[in-house]
């Protein structure tokens, strides 16, 4: 049993168990975890989450109405609203809000009668795939969120430092975590036609600021007899554009979303260069989990990964970069390393029991806060 037993909502996601993205993720594990250490929790369901029980691992599920489905983008305020307005009429000593984008134009609704903590993701207003319309908009929730929120998590010291700057807020720096895979299991690249360190690879959501198109077009003037595998939905716009444009490029396969954790993984340990092109943000939940997969990563060169990475990993900011890397590249072996360096990260650094502990740290400061007030 921890110091205090706290009651906890967690709210700003799609749903436990994940079947999304990062911050379901950071909810499974966050939730789960502090169930173990004595608190009771709550986390908020879209209604249509295909995990209809009321509880998972003994946290609490609550299902709110969510048009996404029906109305697009804009269904996900109301979502975030019935959210809230749930929240409003239960006793919780702490609300966890995963992100900001659709719930702090109502920061008026927060309930009053407990804390507040909001995890302040990144820099959503600098995306390029929302219009300049939709980066005002995020802008100003971005303050919303950082002036109303009673305590602010950043899960990266650069997001820590643009707070201070900006807002002259502190918040608690709280990464991701991941695992260290040991689950091998070759015969799944059969599926791809591919063989084991014989292909370089990337995942992503097929977004302008992740730089795929920067990735196939340095790979492709590489001249490398290496395939380069693209995972992630090319159903949007931008991926439209990358099918067109690529998608009978000599080495170039698009594979589309992978849900399957077992195949992801594998596909990450058994590449021979991860390339991560994630520019907006701040510690990204897939690159951890590429690094819990001993994959050995080029990265765009951005202090958000460079925080992250050190020393081990290769950087690029072009494609004439990402392209030498290629060439110049040996064998995976050759970067050991690297390889352990990263792998011991994940196992002392950006691992869940510890994140699980600084929230469980950060959560109670903030109801001993609230509670001086």
């Amino acid at each position: 049993m921890s110091e205090i037993s706290l009651k906890v909502g967690i709210l700003g996601t799609r749903g436990i168990p994940n079947r999304y993205g990062g911050f379901e993720q950071c909810a499974e594990y966050l939730a789960a975890g502090l169930v173990k250490k004595g608190h009771r929790v709550w986390v908020y369901n879209s209604h249509n989450h295909e995990y209809q029980e009321k509880e998972w691992n003994g946290v609490e599920i609550i299902h709110c109405y969510d048009p996404e489905h029906k109305l697009g983008t804009a269904g996900q305020f109301i979502y975030d609203l019935n959210c809230i307005n749930d929240a409003r009429k239960r006793n919780y000593d702490v609300l966890l809000q995963l992100g900001y984008t659709s719930n702090s134009i109502w920061y008026r609704r927060w309930p009053k009668y407990c804390s507040n903590v909001v995890n302040m993701d990144g820099l959503e207003w600098k995306r390029s795939k929302y219009s300049k319309q939709a980066q005002k908009f995020l802008k100003v929730a971005e303050k919303w969120a950082a002036q109303n929120g009673d305590v602010l998590v950043a899960d990266s010291v650069g997001i820590l430092q643009y707070l201070k700057e900006t807002y002259n807020k502190d918040s608690f720096f709280i990464a991701y975590g991941a695992e260290i895979f040991d689950s091998f299991r070759p015969d799944v690249l059969s599926k791809y036609g591919m063989q084991p360190f014989g292909y370089d690879m990337l995942i992503a959501r097929m977004e302008p600021e992740n730089n795929i198109e920067m990735i196939i077009r340095g790979h492709v003037a590489s001249e490398t007899d290496k395939p380069l595998l693209i995972v992630g939905k090319t159903g949007n716009e931008f991926g439209g554009h990358l099918l067109k444009n690529y998608g009978k490029a000599r080495g170039i396969h698009f594979l589309g979303a992978i849900y399957d954790t077992e195949i992801i993984n594998n596909l990450r340990y058994y590449s021979r260069l991860y390339f991560h092109g994630h520019s907006v943000g701040g510690t990204n939940p897939s690159l951890l989990e590429a690094m819990g997969c001993n994959a050995l990563i080029a990265a765009h060169a951005n202090p958000f990964n460079r925080a992250v990475l050190g020393e081990d990993a290769f950087y690029f900011s072009s494609e004439d970069e990402l392209a030498s890397t290629i060439r110049n590249f040996s064998s995976k072996p050759a970067y050991e390393s690297k390889l352990k360096n990263n792998i011991e990260k994940i196992r002392t650094r950006y691992n869940w029991p510890r994140i699980v502990d600084e929230y469980e740290a950060v959560l109670q400061e903030a109801v001993r806060r609230k509670k001086e007030l």
